[in-house]
């Protein structure tokens, strides 16, 4: 435990000294060896070159639109520009060393003119640029077509993200899958996700220290809801506070649309209109979190707006609680979310199923309707394979139970580090127990009634 303490310790400090490049919108970035290692692994997962491209400036014309990089590119360069990609070549099977570089980061060339309105941004031209971004060679992007036809008279397959049969949103993957299949059309053209979705799965310290501080700028914005909520608020004033800590905390952005549900809303899962006024006997449920460094929090807790958990809202509560607990005990290594004797699914529904009653006298395993979990990384819902648990894998614990008859919905949910004997909460510094509960929005009511 001590060394692994330490090593976080150490990734924050090379986090703080990496925040001084000129990396745009790259806001934590690790140092440029973290991403060296991770294009290792992902050109001795494969048998021919890796083009992978970053979002480009289009993707949202709109006053509000921030740019943020597409993930798997950011995983692999740390880079924050848009207009961008990468090639990655494999290295030679005899073990010889490569001829030329095989790690090519291609960039716009810079604009003066966009620069006087979105400031400066890194080009292929700029001294020392191979240095600053960790890459063998920078190039201008329009040298990549040249590169890829080349290359294809060595290699006859080529590995890109290929698009969904479905792509929702902004068709970058649809759009760029087509392109390389245009200009290497007698290649075969295979889809790289799978290796980088393996990668990504288990997270370095780095990453870890990450996400430790998305989830600490998370649980201080729980707090300040517990502390702040009462009957006569609005859902989207208790969000507004526990963003206004976010940012205050350093988190780029949400992590998802902030959730925060009163009385039947407790009931919606994903709703997020947030225009009800919280009323006195209603449970309210929150699951907001922040995203800081890329690195994405997801915590749920559900309070009394009042300050005092009902006789059957405690009861409905400690269920859910005891479901979480009897995940916990699976989330270990060679323990599995779902399939098996051995799934925090299994352990968290029957657990559900044999304690309590609907008002009917039914049993409530039908009203957890929802998986127990799932990754969390880079992204909110971090891309993963079915499989056992591992070291290094961060995860969500998350039943719930909602009952729309009574108006009745909650969820507890905590982010988990598997370890090597077991796992860690991340989120341990924030209250679980309906008692330790109250007693944090009891504080936050006298400190609100001791103000002038």
């Amino acid at each position: 435990m001590k060394l692994r303490n330490l090593g976080v310790r150490c990734a924050l400090l090379i986090l703080a000294l990496a925040c001084t490049s000129h990396f745009i919108h790259a806001r934590f970035r690790q140092p440029n060896s973290e991403y060296q290692v991770r294009r290792a692994k992902l050109r001795a997962a494969v048998n021919g070159p890796v083009v992978l491209f970053g979002y480009t400036s289009r993707q949202d014309t709109g006053e509000l639109a921030v740019f943020f990089q597409e993930e798997n590119f950011y995983y692999l360069t740390g880079h924050s520009q848009p207009d961008a990609a990468l090639l990655l070549i494999p290295d030679p099977a005899d073990g010889k060393p490569a001829e030329g570089p095989h790690e090519i980061l291609y960039l716009k060339p810079r604009t003066p003119a966009e620069e006087k309105w979105g400031g400066p941004k890194m080009g292929p031209d700029d001294p020392d640029i191979a240095e600053k971004t960790g890459f063998q060679a920078v190039e201008p992007f329009a040298n990549l077509r040249g590169e890829l036809v080349n290359l294809a008279k060595t290699y006859p397959t080529f590995y890109t993200e290929l698009a969904p049969k479905e792509e929702a949103g902004y068709p970058h993957l649809t759009t760029w899958s087509a392109w390389v299949r245009d200009v290497l059309p007698q290649s075969s053209i295979q889809d790289i996700a799978p290796a980088l979705y393996s990668l990504r799965q288990i997270k370095s310290a780095g990453e870890i220290a990450l996400l430790q501080k998305a989830v600490d700028a998370s649980v201080d914005a729980q707090f300040a809801a517990m502390k702040m909520m009462r009957p006569g608020l609005f859902e989207y004033q208790v969000a507004a506070r526990m963003k206004e800590v976010h940012e205050m905390e350093g988190c780029s952005r949400e992590a998802y649309a902030p959730i925060v549900g009163a009385g039947f809303y407790s009931t919606v899962l994903h709703y997020d209109a947030l225009d009800n006024e919280i009323k006195d006997g209603d449970l309210v449920v929150m699951d907001v979190a922040g995203e800081y460094g890329g690195y994405a929090a997801d915590i749920t807790r559900t309070l009394p707006a009042n300050g005092k958990f009902t006789a059957r809202q405690r009861e409905i509560y400690e269920i859910v609680l005891g479901a979480q607990n009897a995940a916990l005990g699976v989330m270990k290594p060679g323990g599995t979310f779902y399939g098996g004797a051995n799934s925090a699914q299994k352990a968290a529904y029957e657990y559900i199923n044999t304690h309590g009653h609907d008002l009917h006298g039914k049993p409530l395993g039908p009203y957890f309707i929802h998986g127990v979990g799932h990754h969390i990384g880079l992204d909110v819902h971090d891309p993963s394979e079915r499989g056992p648990f591992e070291a290094g894998m961060v995860v969500t614990d998350e039943p719930g139970i909602y009952i729309p008859e009574e108006n009745l919905g909650v969820r507890i949910e905590d982010d988990v580090l598997i370890t090597a004997d077991g796992n860690q909460l991340l989120t341990a510094k924030l209250p679980r127990n309906p008692d330790e509960i109250e007693k944090v929005m009891a504080e936050g009511h006298a400190q609100a009634q001791a103000q002038p």
